[in-house]
């Protein structure tokens, strides 16, 4: 019962109409008081992806008749933003990919740009960000809906499309980039490319198709590694955390054409007895069609990982019978594989998953970035 209850709030919480009714909620309450189109930016000092962000806001003034209002914030909590050193490292290697694809500068001088930080304005705009229900900076918030950073700046543009200026230049600020599959030569030898996946992550759920075609299409030797999700690591997952990355996904699950919306969250029971069962499905050339038959199963289906009807039928449709669950079950050394993936991939400099690493090199983290283990499996693919 509690499964079904959470299943139909995540799928009222992501449901197009409900959004699509905010949106004009939003609209009318504009054109009623006479105000043009309101963006709040927040902006965190010290931030690699702030700096990017907030080089979007004179570009956003001059292609779209609204206002777009700068608030100074404070860093997120550990809470939000559980590894603060690890991010601090990651995100500058990290922002410098965004800041590749929009033609934009980690060293830009953007003092003209930022807003007041002292004190004073640092606590209003920890207020309204709270107050409208986000964590972090280089965000943007508009009538209802959030954006962070550059990576969902397309999705911001797409709803100012009404109010887009005549002389405005074709295109988004910051182009979104996917993965492609051209043609490439066999490589001489297999690339190994590792990836780290979660059974309670849907950007884990929305990533796991193209890491299959990649893999298959770069002849890549495709290493699963899974981990235990955050919470069950003892990382904590604030509500407005939450709330975000399950819109966030919708609307990325929207623009991949895939379902999602009717979770039921698999903590606990339902993440352990499917790693169980995934750990044997690896050994068995059934890891890739086992981990979609899963996620889709919990983030698309709303069914419970964690009773055995769910677990056989997320089992069959992978090609593995009752019998091969009941063994796996029985198994518990998944668990001490999934500390060793976590470590490595701490070890690697990523702490979130889905994360992904070609040849040993560098990890990359979050399906928005396999645009780039494309780029490395091709190279790996040329070398002589």
């Amino acid at each position: 019962m509690r499964t079904k209850i959470a299943t139909r709030v995540s799928a009222l919480i992501t449901s197009p109409r409900l959004r699509a009714l905010g949106r004009r909620r939003h609209a009318l309450m504009r054109r009623l008081s006479g105000r043009r189109p309101v963006i709040h930016y927040f902006h965190q000092a010290g931030d690699p992806y702030s700096v990017l962000a907030i080089q979007a806001v004179p570009l956003l003034r001059a292609r779209y008749d609204v206002e777009v209002e700068v608030h100074a914030v404070s860093a997120p909590d550990m809470a939000a933003a559980p590894e603060p050193d690890m991010l601090k490292a990651y995100g500058l290697r990290d922002a410098g990919l965004s800041a590749r694809l929009a033609g934009f500068s980690l060293d830009a001088d953007i003092s003209a740009l930022a807003p007041d930080a002292s004190p004073k304005a640092l606590a209003a705009g920890d207020r309204l960000r709270r107050k409208l229900g986000h964590y972090l900076g280089a965000v943007f918030s508009f009538e209802g809906e959030w954006y962070w950073g550059l990576d969902r700046l397309d999705f911001l543009e797409q709803r100012l499309v009404p109010f887009r200026r005549a002389d405005a230049p074709k295109g988004f600020i910051a182009p979104r980039r996917e993965v492609t599959l051209k043609p490439v030569k066999a490589p001489a030898r297999a690339p190994v490319f590792e990836a780290f996946i979660s059974f309670r992550s849907p950007y884990t759920y929305l990533a796991i198709e193209r890491v299959t075609k990649l893999a298959a299409h770069y002849g890549a030797d495709l290493r699963w590694r899974f981990v235990l999700p955050m919470v069950m690591r003892g990382l904590p997952v604030p509500l407005a955390k939450q709330l975000y990355i399950v819109r966030d996904c919708k609307r990325e699950a929207e623009r991949l054409g895939l379902p999602f919306g009717r979770v039921a969250d698999p903590v606990g029971a339902g993440t352990e007895r499917g790693l169980a069962v995934l750990h044997h499905a690896i050994p068995a050339g059934k890891g890739a069609a086992f981990a979609q038959s899963f996620l889709q199963g919990v983030f698309a289906e709303g069914i419970d990982a964690a009773s055995d009807t769910g677990l056989i039928r997320f089992a069959a449709r992978a090609g593995l019978d009752a019998a091969f669950v009941e063994k796996a079950l029985a198994d518990p050394s998944w668990r001490e594989v999934a500390e060793q993936n976590r470590a490595d991939m701490f070890a690697g400099g990523a702490w979130g998953v889905p994360s992904f690493r070609v040849e040993g090199g560098a990890m990359h983290w979050g399906q928005d970035r396999l645009w780039v283990v494309e780029e490395e499996l091709r190279a790996a693919c040329e070398k002589p």
